[in-house]
C-alpha cells in the first residue's frame, strides 16, 4: 500500500501535473493540501476519471485538504482539528482507507514570527499533539500525512543562514514537532533514511530549485500500531521540475 502526501499549491492550476504524477506513481492514497479552491471548484470529476474517489475541505484562495483513495472512496472520519470551534481554516482531513486512518495536515506556516501568526502555529500544533495522542492510546493504524511547515532538523534544510528568522526552523517549531513525534510516531523518511538530506520543497525564488536548495516540510509519521510495516519511503523530487509545478514534491511511504 502507497500512501503520499503532496502540497499542489493550487489544484486547479496545477492539475495537469497532478493527473501525470498519479498516473505515472500510482499511489494508493493521497494527502493533498494548499487546494487553494472552495468546495465547489475542487476537480472532483477529472480525479474520479483518473480511478480515484476523494474527500475534500475546501477554501477560497488558501488553504484547503484532500484525500484521495485508488479504486476506493475514502471515509471520512474528521473535517476539521479539535479543541478550537472558532478555527474555521481548512487545514485537516480524516479519513478511513483500506483499515487505515490517513490524515492530510495543513499546518500553519507561522511567519511573521514572532507574533500571532506564530503563536496560532504553535496552538495548532498543541491541538494536533492532543488529537496524535488519542490515536495511539487507542493503537490505531494511522499516518498523519502533510505539510507540517517545519523543517525538523538542520539536515532537513540545505546550508544557510537565509533562513534563521523563518518560523519553519525555530527553536519552538522544532520542539513541538520533536514533541508530537516522542509520542511515538515513526517519522518515515528518517526511519529508513537517517543521515541523508532529503527536501520536499524548493521555494520559487532566488533560484533555489536548480540549486536544490531545499528543505524537508512534509512528513509521513506512522503510529506505532503501523511502523512494523513500512517497507519503503521516497520523494518524487522530479515533479519539482516540470513545467508549472508545485514549489513541493510529493514524499511516499509503501507499507508492506
Amino acid at each position: 500500500m502507497k500512501i503520499a502526501t503532496f502540497n499542489i499549491n493550487n489544484v486547479n492550476r496545477r492539475l495537469p501535473n497532478l493527473l501525470a504524477w498519479l498516473r505515472a506513481a500510482k499511489p494508493d492514497v493521497v494527502a493533498l493540501q494548499e487546494l487553494k479552491a472552495s468546495d465547489g471548484e475542487f476537480p472532483a470529476a477529472a480525479i474520479e476519471k483518473a480511478g480515484y474517489g476523494a474527500v475534500w475541505r475546501g477554501q477560497k484562495t488558501w488553504n484547503g485538504v484532500a484525500i484521495l483513495a485508488r479504486n476506493a472512496e475514502p471515509i471520512l472520519t474528521r473535517d476539521r482539528l479539535p479543541g478550537k470551534p472558532s478555527d474555521l481554516e481548512a487545514r485537516y482531513l480524516e479519513a478511513a482507507v483500506r483499515g487505515i486512518i490517513v490524515t492530510s495536515i495543513y499546518l500553519p506556516n507561522g511567519n511573521p514570527q514572532p507574533g500571532p501568526k506564530f503563536d496560532y502555529k504553535l496552538d495548532w500544533f498543541a491541538r494536533l499533539r492532543r488529537h496524535a495522542k488519542s490515536f495511539i492510546k487507542q493503537d490505531l493504524p494511522v499516518v498523519l500525512a502533510g505539510d507540517y511547515n517545519v523543517a525538523p532538523k538542520e539536515i532537513d534544510i540545505y546550508p544557510t543562514r537565509s533562513w534563521d528568522k523563518d518560523a519553519l526552523i525555530q527553536p519552538k517549531s522544532r520542539a513541538a514537532f520533536a514533541s508530537l513525534v516522542e509520542q511515538g510516531w515513526c517519522d518515515a523518511i528518517r526511519e529508513l533514511h537517517a543521515d541523508q538530506r532529503i527536501y520536499t520543497f524548493w521555494d520559487y525564488k532566488r533560484n533555489r530549485w536548480p540549486r536544490d536548495a531545499g528543505l524537508r516540510l512534509d512528513h509521513l509519521l506512522l503510529s506505532p500500531a503501523l511502523a512494523p510495516r513500512l517497507a519503503k519511503v521516497g520523494v518524487d523530487k522530479k515533479i519539482r521540475g516540470e513545467d508549472g509545478a508545485s514549489d513541493h514534491a510529493p514524499a511516499w511511504v509503501v507499507l508492506k
